[in-house]
């Protein structure tokens, strides 16, 4: 059985793609996928651009004309509820010239329109995409003396509408894809849709949300989230009341989930799930839910890319009631302290990929999370 071990940037070990089995010596990805602005740009159509990517949450517009946007990668989206209830997304791109139309709505603070209206020309469209007006001067020639009012056809309503994205949801959670023919949600999502529609999770409001910017690659802090082989040493106060001994790590083909014990002498009768333990949910690509074990409540992660050395982490929590208790307060408290002392270890070990000095990494072997990561980065990659 050959055995991991680092290739150091020395111009004698040459990288290699992440081998299928882990106890193989390349196991994890090949450090320019951390640091190289062209794998940044690649991403952006052969990850983001492919598979199923988290859009927001349903409870955040809960009637008809409510929507938000969401920018990924490059690509600017409109998320709207229809008047028949159902949930649509579009490019915030208007047919006409191409101009955006709605400024950024975070799902936080959402927008209501009867109508969706190009501030540009004053093309405006109904919440099911398809062009519903536009002004006088677009259906006739009044002003360009080489045409007839007779030679002007009205635009077309269904061939002038917005361009849609394909979208789908697992309970509240709304998914979009941007891909022509992309494979179903469910096939993406396997197990982990079963499991989070067996729950009341759209019982739950948006209470708080933390955005921060953190100075490293997307796939890093993936990656930290994914084990807890750091926690000992890392998380001190959390680790406390846990058995991490009996955690287990479970992997899927598109989704892993950290399964960790509470010590038993831990009061856990505020949660959403029967089980005695916390679960982490990671959804490749850049999604995780997170049900803590001790709230009567969830948290989800948005991992947003803004460069190939940084990314947006956007932190939301979610109770019975928007109006946060004491205890519900201090949760997310203690939350965002683990986020603060994960920031650190990233940045760290984003400083060391990018001086140049290692060439391939390697992993553990209870890290097989984080190759199932690199795994499907290197499988995007390739397609």
């Amino acid at each position: 059985m050959a055995h991991s071990m680092t290739r150091w940037n020395n111009g004698r070990d040459a990288v290699e793609p992440v081998s299928p089995d882990i106890t193989d010596e390349t196991n994890a990805l090949p450090a320019r996928y951390f640091t190289d602005p062209a794998v940044h740009e690649m991403e952006k159509e052969k990850v983001f651009g492919r598979y199923w990517v988290y859009a927001g949450h349903a409870n955040c517009i809960p009637d008809a004309g409510d929507y938000f946007t969401r920018n990924i990668g490059d690509r600017e989206i409109i998320v709207v509820r229809t008047h028949d209830g159902d949930i649509e997304a579009f490019y915030n791109v208007c047919a006409h010239r191409g101009s955006a139309m709605v400024e950024e709505t975070p799902m936080t603070d959402p927008g209501n329109a009867g109508r969706i209206k190009c501030p540009y020309h004053l093309w405006t469209y109904d919440l099911d995409g398809s062009l519903a007006s536009t002004p006088k001067s677009f259906e006739d020639a009044r002003l360009n003396p080489d045409l007839e009012d007779e030679d002007v056809s009205e635009p077309d309503a269904e061939e002038n509408a917005l361009m849609s994205v394909h979208t789908d949801r697992i309970g509240p959670f709304v998914f979009v894809n941007f891909a022509d023919d992309p494979m179903p949600l469910e096939e993406q999502a396997g197990s982990m849709k079963t499991e989070l529609e067996s729950l009341p999770l759209e019982e739950y409001h948006l209470a708080r949300r933390i955005v921060s910017e953190v100075e490293c690659n997307w796939k890093v802090f993936g990656g930290n989230y994914s084990e807890c082989d750091h926690c000992q040493a890392n998380h001190q106060d959390w680790v406390r009341d846990l058995e991490l001994l009996d955690s287990e790590l479970e992997v899927n083909d598109y989704h892993w989930i950290l399964h960790y014990q509470h010590k038993e002498d831990v009061d856990d009768e505020m949660r959403i799930h029967d089980e005695h333990e916390a679960k982490f949910y990671y959804f490749w690509p850049n999604f995780t839910v997170n049900m803590y074990g001790t709230a009567d409540g969830y948290g989800t992660y948005i991992i947003d890319p803004i460069d190939e050395g940084r990314f947006q982490l956007v932190a939301d929590y979610y109770f019975a009631d928007a109006d946060l208790s004491e205890e519900e307060a201090e949760f997310v408290r203690t939350s965002r302290q683990l986020q603060e002392e994960d920031f650190e270890l990233v940045e760290r070990q984003q400083r060391g990929l990018e001086s140049g000095a290692i060439a391939q990494a390697q992993l553990g072997p209870n890290e097989h999370t984080v190759h199932k990561l690199h795994r499907l980065a290197q499988e995007a990659y390739e397609a």
